[in-house]
């Protein structure tokens, strides 16, 4: 395609720049309207500029990319209710053997999250829980927070549903779930490996504890929640005012007790204040045991005299107060109270049953949406119709759930499709892929270290997502001159430099900025993961994991 006019292509590429700088530094001071109006303006102006035309716009709008990312939302948003991601962290701190231990668990917990749940879900998820436990644990954040943003870049590669360029990448391509899986998969597990031993020994010095500090000390007292303490504290209005005794120690009480007069006083005062040994109570107390003879024990009952009677000789009891409170006590109809507090149990363990078969049901659904994918149907409308089901089973208005959905995130890719597509019509991507294309085919090592550098440049460059829009169709044409392998390949090969790419700097990825910003914002554990601390491991880490993970995606 030959350059469009002068006027066309400098227009263009201004509307191109601006959309560029609003992606790239969300918060210029000249206009601070974020990534999604940003979008939408670069998509307004290729209109305005008649760079493109309004019919034109609409139809660079993928749909099917919109609703893949919408349905995988909505199944993210019910797992994370379903408590999916709790567990997921749960399983970090799961006995854990270390600090070492720790930060290859953060690894590989967030890469393989990241596969199925998409990186920039996986986390916004977990930046808190990492940095909490690495704060209760005395360790430094540094190195889980980037263990957790580069792992995860690294995992979304291997899926389609694991970050954006992949949903485009497998729409545009027409690869299937299983052929994705298998092509990237491998060149993924030995990624995250590499990328963990790198961590390792980048920062084994900060993650060496000495004996004295990690064991010697001994453990302090459980720390226990405010409100834990309210609900566990000694308070007389939570004792019987009469102890309780065993039945089958009856036998035991059948001996004289003699009270001197300071006990009588002391038992005159206690009968007086309690209002359960009424004289109706007793009466009723004597019917029952009367009733009890048909088991032919013999139940001697002492004549309880009245208060006022009470003098100064000693008396036999065959029975205690307490004994008779508690026959008193059993005979009585069950109390509202007790009658109440059975049924508050068995509302919740019937609300218990329901959120366990809610949860099951969802893990279930969710279970069929990824088998479907693997089968190779048709992804957007799978993603869809896993929501729907999801948010039928529900039983409850959808808005509080679809209130969740990232609305800006779907309105930011439209306004980059038309942006792109614009931008695509001045001829410019496609005069500079012609000068590179014969030197980047991927049939010899040295074509795919060129096409691969090019990819990872414009990734940090102009973002992952817009380079696959713009080099997509023209690596995949390249490519199938050689053969349809090659251009199955090069989709692939696309997908995995692209993503690696993200870890080269803070800004190549979003899953990065959403672990700087969580971090920074994180109540009580707050860190700030600067971009000169990122990027000095993101190099060497970007470098190494996309090398290797190359030789493995050219040797499917």
């Amino acid at each position: 395609m030959a350059l469009a006019g002068t006027s066309k292509v400098v227009l263009g590429c201004i509307a191109f720049g601006i959309f560029w700088v609003m992606a790239v530094f969300p918060s210029v001071p000249f206009m601070p309207v974020g990534r999604t109006a940003g979008s939408l303006l670069g998509a307004m102006l290729m209109v305005l500029f008649r760079v493109i035309s309004p019919e034109d716009a609409y139809a660079a709008i993928d749909l099917p990319i919109i609703g893949l990312l919408f349905g995988t939302m909505v199944v993210s948003i019910f797992l994370e209710r379903a408590d999916m991601f709790k567990y997921l962290g749960n399983l970090l701190s799961w006995k854990s053997r270390g600090s070492k231990d720790l930060l290859f668990r953060v690894c590989i917990v967030s890469a393989f999250a990241s596969a199925l749940f998409t990186n920039d879900t996986t986390c916004v998820v977990l930046t808190e829980f990492i940095l909490k436990v690495a704060r209760q644990n005395n360790l430094p954040p540094q190195p889980f927070l980037l263990a957790l943003a580069t792992s995860s870049n690294i995992g979304s590669a291997a899926t389609p549903i694991g970050n954006p360029q992949n949903l485009v990448i497998a729409v545009e391509s027409g690869i299937s779930f299983g052929q994705f899986l298998l092509g990237v998969f491998p060149a993924m597990i030995v990624g995250v490996l590499t990328n963990a031993a790198i961590l390792l020994l980048y920062f084994w010095k900060y993650l060496s504890v000495e004996k004295d500090q990690e064991g010697g000390q001994a453990a302090g007292p459980e720390v226990v929640a405010d409100d834990e303490v309210t609900s566990h504290r000694f308070t007389p209005a939570r004792m019987s005012h009469v102890s309780n005794m065993n039945p089958d120690d009856e036998d035991c009480i059948s001996e004289p007790i003699i009270r001197s007069d300071s006990m009588r006083t002391s038992v005159n005062d206690n009968l007086r204040s309690r209002s359960v040994n009424s004289e109706s109570d007793i009466q009723l107390a004597i019917k029952s045991l009367r009733a009890s003879s048909m088991s032919h024990e013999m139940v001697e009952v002492s004549t309880v005299p009245d208060m006022k009677d009470m003098g100064g000789s000693s008396r036999k009891f065959t029975r205690t107060a307490s004994q008779q409170r508690s026959v008193i006590i059993e005979d009585l109809p069950p109390s509202p109270e007790i009658n109440g507090e059975e049924k508050k149990e068995a509302e919740v363990e019937e609300k218990r049953w329901k959120i366990l078969v809610w949860k099951t049901a969802v893990y279930l659904i969710t279970l069929g949406m990824l088998i479907a994918l693997l089968m190779g149907l048709n992804m957007s409308w799978t993603a869809i119709t896993a929501a729907l089901v999801l948010l039928a089973l529900d039983f409850t208005d959808a808005q509080a759930c679809l209130e969740k959905v990232s609305y800006s995130l779907l309105i930011f890719f439209c306004g980059m499709f038309i942006t792109v597509d614009g931008f695509n019509k001045t001829g410019i991507p496609n005069t500079l892929w012609e000068l590179v294309e014969p030197y980047s085919r991927i049939d010899s090592a040295k074509g795919v270290a060129l096409l691969a550098v090019v990819i990872l440049i414009l990734s940090n460059v102009a973002s992952n997502v817009p380079t696959v829009l713009l080099l997509g169709t023209r690596v995949a044409a390249s490519a199938a001159v050689i053969s349809h392998d090659s251009e199955r390949k090069a989709w692939l090969i696309l997908a995995w430099v692209s993503t690696v790419a993200g870890n080269l700097t803070l800004l190549g990825s979003a899953a990065n900025l959403i672990v700087c910003e969580q971090a920074r914002r994180a109540q009580f554990f707050g860190y700030n993961l600067t971009f000169w601390s990122h990027l000095r491991f993101g190099v060497p880490s970007t470098i190494v994991v996309t090398a290797i993970g190359l030789l493995i995606v050219i040797s499917y």
